[in-house]
Formats: structure tokens, C-alpha cells, sequence
């Protein structure tokens, strides 16, 4: 709709143009000259006002035909001079001039073209003028006037060429840089939702195997300890209930593109609370906390929060029941070392699990291995510096 807005305007601006143009040639041709009519000059008749038409009207064309318009102006104008019509100055010349030298701006081969017909032109006219036996002294102020008219409008429409160029790389420019962003936007929302994605996988997978553990206690427990059955229901009640809020949480954050709400680790306290969670859950847990309680980044907090978790969760799953934590709050990384005893021998490589923990760390820069010894303890090591995540 724009488009068909702008092609209307342009040809309702070049029509007004050529009747100017028309109207201003037809009279000049009446009045004989822009000054006071000199002697010789043919007075306007049907022929003057149908040459002076056939000198504007391509004028309506000349942007679809540039040259083909410039060449009817051209044959128009000479026409007029050929007659003697008082034409001083060729209006329809110097636009057809103009938007020639707009439209071909840019092609070598026709730039040339143009530029030597119209440089033509203009001893093409003095030479008309004198086959009209007009004396050349006479006619030497206009050959100049009418050389830097032409040469004022040429220059004039190569650089209306180069402006519109200009302008139209530099939208090309901005929509270009719109595109990119916009990319840059999707791929953003695609790593977040991925992130986002990552987190419902490790807290369900989490929750799933307390679940799985504490059912079997509970099973196997239930009538020789009641008490102990009854503790191990109750934790697999607390950690359906917030499985449903995290899986609730990170969906609506999938579904709406917004950051999952609710609240994050953010200091070493929260890595401590965790170890007391899977204790209370049946898994017999030594720690041992190296260095004074800190504030983490959120990056390291969720990171390290996440690996223990996994971790810890792999211990009460494959592991005989017993696990050993050792964290170091270093001044310039979080060093967490979690070690077990496992029944059937895993292979170094881990599962998903293990890969998932693997690029956590090493988005912070950090280090992770994880490997089962010969003496059938598998042993998970991981380093998360402070500087990347901030």
C-alpha cells in the first residue's frame, strides 16, 4: 500500500512538473524570448504550441524511460530552434537532463552514454542556430549559460543519484541490523528456554529418585520401623509437593518466555541445606565445609546447587546408601569433591546426568570430572570460578 502511495505521488509530482514546464516554454515562445522579443524570431502558432507540448510531455515517462524521454525532449527542443521559435531557455532539456542523470548514476556504461549525448546537446543547438543564420558573436553569452545550466543540472541529478543511494544502503543497513538483533533476540530465548529446560530435567530427575529411594524404604521398613517408614512417606510427600511447584514454575516460565520465578541459591548456606535434605531422606552423608559462609553468584550458586544436587542424588540411587561431601569457598572458586561407594561398577562417562553437570561447569570456565575407581568408589570432582560468572 506504501509503495502504490509513493509510485501516485511521484507521478502526480512529475505531471505538475511537465505542465510547469509546458506552460513556462509555451510563454516564452509567445513572448518570443525571455527578454524583449528580438527581430527574426518566429511568433508562436499551432506548430510552435505542438512542438513546445512534444518538448515536455515525455517528461511524464522520463523515470520509467530516462533515455528514451531525454532523446524525444532533445528532438523537440531542436525542433523549436530549428523553426526559430524564441527558445532561450529549454525547460524540458534541462529536466529530461536532470532525471537522465538520476536514473543512470550508477552504470558505468550508460553514465557515459548519457553524459556524451547530453554533452552534445548543446553545440548540437548552437549549430541549429547558426544554419539559422544567427551571427555566433551574438550567440556567445547564451552558449555559455546554456553550457552551465546543463552542466548545474547534471551534476545536480548525479548527486540526487548518490543521496537516494545513500540513503536506501542505509536502510538496507538498518533493516539488516533489525534482522541481526531480531536473531539475536530468538537466540537468547531459545538459550533461556534451554536453560530453563535444563532445570526442569535435573529437578524432576532429582525428585524422582528420592522418590524411588524413600518408596523402597518405606516399602522394605514398614513393618519392622514404622517411624522410619512413616519419615521416609512424609519426605516423598514434601518432594512431590515442591516437584509440582518447580515443574509448575519452569513450565510457565517455557509457556511465557519470562524468567523462572521463585527462589535461587545464593550463598553457601543453601549448598549446606541440601546436604541436611538428603540426610533427613535415609542417605547417610559426611560433609565437610572448607572456608567462612559466603554470598555466591547466582551463576556459581545455581551451578554448584545443581551439581551437589545431581551428585547426591546419583549417591542415594546407585551408591550403597552413604556418600562423602567435601566443599572448599576458595577466594576465587567453589571446589565441591563428592565421593561414594557404588554396588554395580558405572562407566567414567556418566549418564545425561553427568553430561548436564559437565556444561555447567564448563559455561563458568569451570572443570568437572567424574569417574569410577578400582576400589569401586565413584568420585565427582568439579571447579567453578567466581570470575566468569560475574
Amino acid at each position: 500500500m506504501r509503495v502504490r502511495t509513493g509510485a501516485r505521488g511521484r507521478a502526480v509530482a512529475d505531471a505538475a512538473v511537465a505542465v510547469a514546464a509546458g506552460v513556462f516554454t509555451i510563454g516564452m515562445l509567445r513572448q518570443g524570448g525571455l527578454g524583449a522579443a528580438e527581430p527574426g524570431y518566429r511568433e508562436l502558432d499551432a506548430l510552435g504550441v505542438v512542438l513546445a507540448v512534444a518538448s515536455v510531455s515525455p517528461l511524464l515517462l522520463a523515470r520509467r524511460f530516462p533515455g528514451v524521454a531525454w532523446a524525444v525532449v532533445a528532438a523537440g527542443t531542436l525542433a523549436l530552434l530549428v523553426f526559430d521559435y524564441g527558445l532561450d531557455v529549454p525547460p524540458g532539456a534541462l529536466i529530461a537532463t536532470y532525471l537522465l542523470a538520476e536514473a543512470v548514476g550508477g552504470e558505468r556504461r550508460r553514465r557515459l552514454a548519457a553524459a556524451v549525448a547530453v554533452a552534445a546537446f548543446v553545440p548540437a543547438a548552437m549549430t541549429v542556430m547558426v544554419l539559422e543564420r544567427q551571427p555566433l558573436l551574438s550567440m556567445s553569452s547564451g552558449l555559455f549559460a546554456w553550457v552551465a545550466m546543463f552542466a548545474l543540472v547534471w551534476i545536480a541529478g548525479d548527486r540526487s543519484h548518490l543521496r537516494r543511494q545513500r540513503i536506501a544502503e542505509l536502510e538496507e543497513h538498518a533493516r539488516l541490523r533489525e534482522q541481526d538483533m531480531a536473531a539475536q533476540r530468538r537466540l537468547a530465548a531459545s538459550e533461556e528456554r534451554t536453560r530453563i529446560a535444563r532445570e526442569l530435567h535435573d529437578s524432576a530427575g532429582h525428585a524422582i529418585n528420592v522418590i524411588l529411594v524413600q518408596a523402597g524404604a518405606a516399602r522394605l521398613l514398614h513393618r519392622r520401623d514404622a517411624d522410619r517408614s512413616l519419615r521416609a512417606i512424609e519426605t516423598i510427600e514434601e518432594v512431590a509437593h515442591g516437584t509440582v511447584a518447580d515443574i509448575d514454575r519452569l513450565v510457565r516460565a517455557l509457556r511465557e518466555g519470562d524468567e523462572p520465578a521463585g527462589p535461587a541459591p545464593a550463598d553457601t548456606v543453601a549448598l549446606e541445606e541440601l546436604v541436611d535434605r538428603h540426610r533427613a531422606s535415609g542417605l547417610d552423608v559426611s560433609a565437610t565445609f572448607h572456608g567462612a559462609r559466603r554470598g555466591l553468584p547466582s551463576g556459581v550458586a545455581w551451578a554448584a546447587y545443581r551439581i551437589l544436587q545431581e551428585a547426591l542424588t546419583n549417591a542415594a540411587r546407585h551408591g550403597s546408601g552413604t556418600a562423602d561431601v567435601r566443599m572448599s569457598y576458595g577466594p576465587a572458586a567453589v571446589d565441591i569433591e563428592v565421593s561414594n561407594p557404588v554396588g554395580v561398577r558405572r562407566r567414567s562417562g556418566g549418564g545425561l546426568g553427568i553430561v548436564g553437570m559437565r556444561e555447567r561447569a564448563a559455561l563458568l570456565d569451570g572443570t568437572l570430572e567424574a569417574a569410577t575407581g578400582e576400589a569401586g568408589t565413584f568420585r565427582l570432582s568439579a571447579r567453578l570460578p567466581y570470575a566468569a560468572a560475574t
